[in-house]
C-alpha cells in the first residue's frame, strides 16, 4: 500500500517529547472541574465544543495539530499556554522557536474561535489554557479518542521565550533510557511515558526527522535494521533522497493515521515505528512488555491515557492570582 503524502499546511504532529522542568508535582491542586460554574461562562464547555466541532469539520487535521501544541505548551514551563504568545521587538517567544516552527497554524486557530467564542459571552473570564486543554480533548474526541473531565482553572503567562522551548524539547532521535531521564525528571514513570507516546498514532512528520533510518543508516546498512525492510522502501518512495522537498510530511501511523487508537503501537511491533523514539519502545526490552500489551488492547491504552493525559494537563499550571487572564482574542499578547 502506498505511503499516504501529504504537503506541509502547518500541521506536523512531530514529537511529543520535552525536557521536563522541574514543577511541584501538586501543581494542579487549586484546579477544579467546576471552576467556572459561578460565573457567566458556566457553559464554557458547550461552547468550546460547539466551536471545536466546526474547526473540525474545517480542518479535521486540527485534531493532531492542537493535541501537539498542548503538549507543547506544558513541556515548557507547564500548562500556561505560553506557546501561543507571539514575539516582540524585544523577545522571540516560545512558538518562533525553530523546533515550533511547525506547529499547527489550524490549532492556534482552533484556540482563536473558542477564545472569541467565549468573549461575546462572558469577556475576560475564560484562560487561554484552560481553552487549550478543553480544545484538545474535544478535538481528540473527533477522531475517536476518549472524552474525560477536564479541571479548570488555569491563568495565563506573561512570559513566553524561545530559548526555553529549544532548550527543553528534544530530538526525534531519544532512545528510551534519554525518555526514562526526561520525565522521570517531572515525575512520570516509564508507563507514563509509554503511554503519552501513543499520542503518535495520529498526525504527520517531516521526512527529515527520520532519513537517517532510511538511508545511509551506517557504513554497512542503507537502513536501520530494527525498521521492516518493505516498510523502509515505501517510505523510500514517499521520500527521495535526491531533491526532497523539505514540505512533504507523512502520516506518523500508516495504518489507521485519522483515528485515535492502540495501532500505534500495533505498529512498532511490525517494525513499523517511523521516528527513533517511536521503534525504540518496541526494541527496549525495558518497555517492550508494555508496548506488546496495548498493541492487544484498545481499552487498556485509552483508559491509561485518560490518567496520564490528565496529569500533564496539571503541569505547572498558574493559579490564583498568578498570571493572567489574557484577553486578546488570538491568545497572542499579553494584558
Amino acid at each position: 500500500m502506498a505511503i499516504p503524502l501529504l504537503q506541509h499546511h502547518d500541521m506536523l504532529h512531530g514529537s511529543l517529547f520535552s525536557l521536563w522542568i522541574l514543577f511541584p508535582h501538586n501543581a494542579g491542586a487549586q484546579l477544579n472541574v467546576n471552576f467556572y460554574q459561578n460565573t457567566a461562562c458556566r457553559n464554557l464547555e458547550a461552547v468550546i465544543q460547539t466551536t471545536m466541532k466546526a474547526k473540525f469539520k474545517q480542518a479535521p487535521t486540527s485534531a493532531a495539530g492542537t493535541l501537539r501544541l498542548f503538549f507543547h505548551d506544558c513541556m515548557v514551563n507547564g500548562c500556561d499556554a505560553s506557546v501561543l504568545l507571539a514575539s516582540t521587538p524585544g523577545n522571540q517567544a516560545e512558538r518562533d522557536a525553530p523546533i515550533n516552527l511547525s506547529l499547527a497554524g489550524d490549532a492556534f486557530d482552533a484556540v482563536t474561535q473558542a477564545k472569541t467564542a467565549l468573549e461575546k459571552i462572558c469577556p475576560g473570564v475564560v484562560s487561554c489554557a484552560d481553552i487549550l486543554a478543553i480544545a484538545t480533548r474535544d478535538l481528540v474526541s473527533m477522531v475517536g479518542g476518549p472524552t474525560y473531565p477536564v479541571l479548570k482553572g488555569r491563568r495565563d503567562s506573561r512570559v513566553s521565550r524561545a530559548s526555553d522551548a529549544t532548550r527543553q524539547l528534544p530530538t526525534a532521535n531519544f532512545t528510551v533510557n534519554q525518555l526514562n531521564a526526561l520525565f522521570g525528571s517531572k515525575g512520570f514513570s516509564q508507563h507514563e511515558m509509554v503511554t503519552l507516546s501513543g499520542c503518535h498514532t495520529i498526525g504527520f512528520v517531516h521526512c527529515g526527522e527520520f532519513l537517517n533510518r532510511i538511508y545511509n543508516f551506517s557504513p554497512t546498512l542503507q537502513t536501520d535494521p530494527t525498521m521492516n525492510p518493505g516498510f523502509a522502501q515505501q517510505l523510500r518512495l514517499s521520500c527521495p533522497d535526491v531533491n526532497l522537498d523539505p514540505n512533504v510530511v507523512v502520516f506518523l501511523d500508516q495504518t489507521t493515521p485519522k483515528l485515535f487508537d492502540n495501532t500505534y503501537y500495533k505498529n512498532t511491533v511490525k517494525g513499523e515505528g517511523i521516528l527513533t523514539t517511536d521503534q525504540e519502545l518496541f526494541t527496549d526490552l525495558q518497555t517492550r512488555p508494555q508496548v506488546e500489551q496495548y498493541a492487544l488492547s484498545n481499552s487498556l491504552f485509552v483508559n491509561d491515557y485518560i490518567s496520564v493525559i490528565t496529569k500533564m494537563g496539571n503541569l505547572g499550571v498558574l493559579t490564583g492570582t498568578q498570571g493572567e487572564i489574557r484577553r486578546a482574542l488570538d491568545c497572542a499578547s499579553v494584558n
